[in-house]
């Protein structure tokens, strides 16, 4: 079964004559449709997910996102940096990070982000170096309590977050600091379709609030759910079921928060991947093909346009474009790298495509452009928007060599050549 492309192939010949290949490409409109699709499944609460920037950190993908009433969920300076120049302060933006240093939690504050610690010893070390806002957010790890998903692996060796103990200490420490509202968050998966995995993530973080309020009369202003809602990878893979995880979630607040009669709270989740991930695509052009112990079908993209398959071996579907053939025999899809694991496909059939031929590598739009790299001197591709009237602009513009070497001094090395 094959995936659906928003485009044909006319609009990318004519799109590769102004912006040459390989570049990304992001649907706009399966955007939009997504986020509307998330907000709507929580029609029982003030759900807001606050995108995680790291996906895609594209300021052009960003004011869409705002848009459709999103916030910003930062994880390093220049990734409160790009929120602010979009527009974002205060509490629309969500600052999570670890091993966090003083000037990043200097400029969250600034910008009035919520600040949600990793540990219980930034309690001090915030404190000490820019004091202690009046909203903190804290991150449990629940360690045995909750088993993690096979790709965010077991929290008990997660470098993340409070232990539970840990996380019933910090409170009371920052109450006693005079933090008049909190927030508790967790982050147990990565790329996971079940709805029970994530509902039992939601109800575990439901008893904590119940036991915060119970044990030192706490009452949370948002619980976030994390982000970690997968991506239908492969052909045949179901997508997530937000109607289905709202409606239950729902239920699950309404036994968990409501009957026990702990005090109301905004739900959150942080959720990226999803969001823009489907709605991206790398599209490549054919330069080579290859015979020898297998068949290879060489392109002009790398592994540093788009390393999940060769640091993860992770599946991304692959249509010839303008091609609906289902037919084809087993090749190996490769980049140009002086790297054995810079392949997009290992032995998939695809169809008989020759040099010239253009690709559509399907579900980059999240981890695959800000993943890239340089090395062997490649350069980071542009990234171009669908717009719904079929409009495409650039959003960021392909590197050059100029950009390449920009940050390295040759006059020392010239004048040596010189004499």
């Amino acid at each position: 079964m094959s995936k659906q492309l928003p485009f044909d192939l006319a609009t990318i010949q004519s799109i590769a004559k102004k912006w040459p290949t390989p570049f990304y490409l992001y649907d706009e409109t399966g955007i939009r449709q997504t986020a509307r699709q998330m907000r709507g499944a929580f029609d029982w609460t003030d759900f807001r997910n606050y995108f995680a920037v790291k996906a895609t950190p594209n300021p052009h993908l960003l004011r869409i996102l705002i848009e459709e009433g999103m916030g910003a969920d930062c994880s390093s300076g220049a990734e409160l940096e790009i929120s602010r120049r979009v527009g974002l302060s205060g509490e629309d933006i969500m600052f999570t990070s670890n091993n966090t240093m003083a000037k990043d939690y200097q400029f969250a504050r600034e910008l009035g982000a919520i600040i949600n610690l990793d540990d219980i010893n930034y309690i001090d070390y915030l404190n000490e170096n820019v004091g202690v806002p009046e909203l903190v957010c804290c991150r449990f790890n629940p360690g045995e309590m909750k088993a993690g998903n096979v790709i965010i692996g077991n929290p008990v060796e997660a470098k993340f977050g409070f232990t539970r103990q840990q996380l019933l200490d910090g409170y009371k420490k920052l109450q006693q600091l005079g933090v008049k509202e909190f927030g508790l968050h967790t982050m147990v998966a990565s790329n996971e379709l079940s709805v029970d995995f994530h509902l039992e993530t939601a109800g575990l973080l439901f008893d904590i609030a119940a036991e915060l309020h119970s044990d030192l009369g706490i009452t949370l202003k948002f619980v976030n759910l994390g982000g970690g809602v997968g991506v239908p990878y492969e052909p045949g893979q179901t997508a997530f079921a937000w109607e289905d995880f709202g409606t239950r979630l729902g239920q699950l607040y309404q036994q968990k928060i409501v009957e026990r009669g702990v005090p109301e709270f905004q739900v959150v989740m942080e959720n990226g991947r999803c969001v823009t991930g489907p709605h991206g695509y790398l599209v490549t052009q054919v330069t080579h093909r290859k015979q020898t112990y297998r068949d290879y079908v060489g392109v002009d993209a790398t592994m540093a346009n788009l390393m999940r398959p060769g640091m993860y071996g992770s599946y991304h579907h692959i249509s010839a474009i303008g091609n609906d053939s289902s037919d084809g025999s087993p090749v190996d899809v490769v980049g140009s790298l002086c790297e054995n694991n810079d392949k997009f496909a290992i032995q998939r059939p695809m169809p008989d495509v020759q040099a010239g031929d253009y690709l559509a590598i399907h579900d980059a739009g999240a981890h695959g452009h800000s993943m890239g790299f340089q090395y062997n001197g490649k350069l980071r591709s542009a990234e171009l928007l669908l717009r719904p009237d079929g409009e495409v602009v650039e959003i960021r513009r392909a590197e050059t060599l100029d950009d390449y070497f920009g940050t390295l001094n040759f006059d020392p090395v010239l004048e040596t050549v010189a004499t």
